[in-house]
Order: structure tokens, then sequence, then C-alpha cells
């Protein structure tokens, strides 16, 4: 397969960033990476398009994680055990990932992202506060739990895993939004690195495309967690209906051959 050329990479570079800003904030930065990826390089593989995806995340990821981990102190009782069997949870995942076709992707994106914006809309009080549904083995349980199914369907498919962890870490556990943001950039982390476990010994990275959008994400990461930290929960709300909603849109449209 030819390498993309430098059109093409310049704009998988904005995508980069785009996605590092998104994913930051609310997270679903695949869901601006990995349809540039199918359009970039439309010669790649479904497992090219996935480890293309998450070299270029795992760094933005990193740093938004670093960013968001010196500004809002988020419970490391909780994100750590999460993350560890989240890994574990993307590990599996990515193995199923490397069969799975590319016509999978967007009907099962579509499904959960309009469960998860519709209850956000209908519950406009959740994630103001912290006001966590339980405590103890059974916050930890159901942490861990959330954490390995997410980290599942971040190694096999991906997109919008981010914003699922929010949405899990408010609707379900009572996290207000901005530590429910910090907590899932330390479990999508995780996620990252556990997929990239299985596709890089695989030799699936593109790595002229992954190094160049890995370079731009960084910087989205960076500015987005600031962004987020700096506006607080109602503004990480805010852009969480409004990112989930465009998705909504596009990959609808895309479903029906609106474009």
């Amino acid at each position: 397969m030819a390498d993309p050329d430098l059109t093409v990479l310049l704009l998988l570079a904005l995508a980069g960033f785009v996605a590092g800003w998104v994913d930051a904030v609310v997270g679903g930065g695949g869901l601006v990476q990995l349809p540039a990826l199918l359009v970039g390089v439309p010669g790649a593989t479904p497992a090219q398009v996935l480890a293309t995806n998450k070299i270029a995340a795992v760094w933005g990821t990193a740093v938004s994680s670093a960013t968001y981990y010196r500004r809002v102190r988020p419970d490391l009782r909780t994100a750590l055990p999460m993350a560890g069997i989240a890994y574990l949870g993307a590990v599996g995942g990515a193995l199923l990932g490397l069969h799975v076709p590319k016509s999978a992707f967007n009907p099962v994106i579509l499904v959960m992202l309009v469960v998860v914006g519709a209850y956000t809309l209908l519950k406009p009080s959740a994630g103001e506060l912290t006001a966590l549904r339980w405590s103890g083995a059974r916050h930890t349980t159901a942490a861990v739990l959330t954490g390995f199914a997410i980290g599942a369907y971040d190694g096999a498919l991906g997109p919008g895993t981010g914003s699922f962890l929010v949405f899990a870490l408010v609707g379900l556990l009572g996290y207000a939004f901005l530590e429910a943001s910090a907590t899932a950039k330390i479990v999508n982390l995780a996620t990252n690195l556990g997929a990239l476990t299985v596709f890089l010994p695989g030799g699936h990275v593109l790595w002229e495309a992954g190094l160049v959008m890995a370079a731009t994400n960084v910087v989205g990461g960076y500015v987005g967690a600031r962004t987020a930290v700096a506006r607080g929960s109602r503004f990480v709300r805010g852009i969480f209906v409004v990112v989930v909603g465009a998705f909504v849109v596009r990959i609808g449209g895309d479903l029906l051959g609106l474009w």
C-alpha cells in the first residue's frame, strides 16, 4: 500500500489535533480519527485502521491524563483498579478486533451514542456534583466491571470509548463531569496500551500516518485538558452533548446514505 501524500498527511494532522482536544474534554476522539483514517487511507485493513488510531491516541491520552492528574487529582483508589482491569479487557477486545469487518463499526457506535446522548439530555442535573452511588467494595466492583466492559469495546472497535467512560462514571458511579473526565483519561490510557499490546507485535500500525497524528494529538490533548479544567463541569457537559449529537448526525447520515 502506498504511503499517504502530503495533502492527506496534513488532513490527518488536523484530525489528530481535533481528536486530541475532543478526547481530553469529553472523550470520543476516535470518532474523529477513525473516519479520517478510513477516508485518508482507504486501502488500509480494519486492523491497520484500529492500530494506527491507537498509536496516535495513546500519546494525547497520556498528556491529558497527566494534566488532569496535576490539576484535578482524581481518586486513584477508583482510577487505578478500573484502569488495570480495563487494560485486560482491551487486550481481549483487540484480539477480537483483528477479525471485525469495517461494516460493523458505525451501527454499533450509533446505537451506543444515542443511548448516551438521550440519558445526558433527560437528566440535566447529572454530573454537576460528585455524589457517589456506592462506597467501598461495591463502588470498586462497579468501577472495575465497567472498566472491563468498556476496555473490551475499546480494543475491538474503539470510537467513543472516552465518551462512554465519562457517561458511565457520571451516570452509573455518580461522579461530576470534570472528575469523571479526569478518571476516564487514566482508564482510556490503559485501554489504548492494552490494544497496542496486541496490535504492535502484529505489525498493523501505519507508522507515517500514525506518528503525524500522534504529534498533533498530543497538542490537542494538552490544550483540551487545560480548557476543561479551567471551565469546569458545566462546560464539559455542554461540549459532551454537542459532540455526541454531532457524531449521531454524522454516523446516522452515513448509514442512511445522506452524504
